[in-house]
């Protein structure tokens, strides 16, 4: 509304009101036409000397600190991770404690039955435990932020569904015994199990909204999860040997499966750590990606191969583990922000921390037998996930 006794408005680069309307700022114009708002000569002044907020080199000087936290919060990480890898390797129901795992490490002498344990059961399952974490972490900050869906899951979308009971049927049906050959189908089944929910999610006025979604994912996983326990009853033989599997498990881990996946998910997070500037400029919707330079359809192919690649791969290795890939990224977006920049490596480190801690908590809570790491981490998983829906106002990504 303009005001009576005003007969125009200022122009650009043209003083604001004067000393009457006080407006505390002059405009001006600098050579690129945009204007500049600049405080009156005496305003730092009359601020007093302990007005140190006043300074604008303040907010700068606070920000450039942030990478070289966000840098040490990594390394801090890591070393979590390190001590986590130690202890998964040293603890366990077998004899074989800190020195026989050093021992077995330097090819000192060491009796054959702890070398077994060592060799054979706790490496392969510690490192099951890193390429799955990592692979179902980043998968799932991809599948946040490309969606824009902060209830976006592998395991809740039903992408571990998808990959488990393709690989079920390759392993029953087509008598596929080698990981070499229903890796594949672990693949297909995860493709086509995205493509499902979202067809169906995105049915009605509305489109695909995160609680659409969400329970068009939990209405798939529970469809191919009931498919997958029928082809297993069918086959004692394969329901013995997958029983565990099913429900995401790291024990019984074979190398051949470790050598095989390890490839897939590493040039799966190598394309998903390149997304990061991708989803930024995703999270402002697709027509200002676009305006910001970004091909929008590009990096939505990127990220859904990256994201078939490290669920297909992570189901092979250690079955569906539900809700890893829901609540590591919202742990780390309250230390990073929303810069997938950041949240991208904090998921890779962190998601495969908290699953080989879900496996020690699983191995001691029922000594010498053991709880599988699926089960742990629906129980740490499910209480964020409620959390989550009932929320009035989704987390902003």
């Amino acid at each position: 509304m303009v005001s009576a006794t005003s007969s125009r408005s200022p122009v650009r680069g043209e003083p604001g009101p004067g000393p009457s309307g006080d407006s505390g700022t002059t405009g001006q114009a600098d050579g690129t036409g945009r204007v500049g708002l600049t405080k009156p000569a005496g305003a730092n002044a009359a601020a007093g000397p302990g007005s140190h907020g006043a300074t604008p080199t303040s907010v700068p000087a606070r920000r450039s600190h942030r990478p070289a936290v966000l840098t040490l919060g990594l390394v801090g990480l890591l070393a979590v991770l390190a001590a986590l890898t130690w202890a998964s390797l040293v603890n366990g129901s077998g004899p074989a404690g800190a020195a026989d795992v050093r021992n077995a490490f330097f090819a000192k002498d060491l009796t054959q039955h702890a070398q077994l344990i060592v060799w054979e059961v706790r490496v392969p399952r510690t490192i099951a435990g890193l390429l799955a974490g990592l692979a179902l972490g980043l998968a799932g900050a991809v599948m946040q932020g490309v969606a824009r869906n902060p209830l976006a899951d592998p395991g809740i979308l039903g992408v571990n569904a998808g990959a488990a009971v393709a690989v079920v049927l390759a392993i029953t049906l087509l008598g596929l015994n080698s990981a070499n050959q229903y890796i594949w189908f672990g693949f297909l089944g995860a493709l086509l199990a995205s493509v499902m929910v979202y067809g169906i999610g995105s049915l009605g006025r509305d489109g695909a909204t995160p609680v659409k979604l969400a329970l068009a994912g939990a209405a798939t996983s529970a469809v191919l999860g009931s498919i997958t326990t029928a082809i297993l009853l069918t086959d004692s033989r394969t329901f013995d040997h997958y029983r565990f599997w099913q429900v995401g498990s790291l024990t019984a881990r074979d190398a051949e499966v470790l050598w095989l996946a390890g490839p897939f998910i590493f040039f799966g997070a190598v394309v998903a750590l390149g997304l990061g500037g991708s989803l930024n400029a995703l999270a402002l919707g697709d027509d200002l990606a676009r305006a910001l330079g970004q091909r929008v359809g590009r990096a939505r192919l990127g990220a859904a191969a990256a994201v078939v690649l490290l669920c297909g791969s992570a189901t092979v290795v250690a079955g569906p583990i539900a809700f890893l890939g829901l609540i590591v990224p919202h742990a780390v977006r309250t230390f990073t922000g929303p810069d997938y920049r950041w949240v991208l490596p904090y998921s890779a480190l962190a998601a495969p921390a908290l699953l080989l801690t879900a496996d020690l908590v699983g191995r001691f809570l029922a000594s010498p037998g053991e709880v599988q790491v699926g089960v742990v981490t629906a129980a740490i998983g499910c209480v964020p996930f409620v959390l989550l829906v009932r929320r009035h106002r989704l987390a902003e990504l």
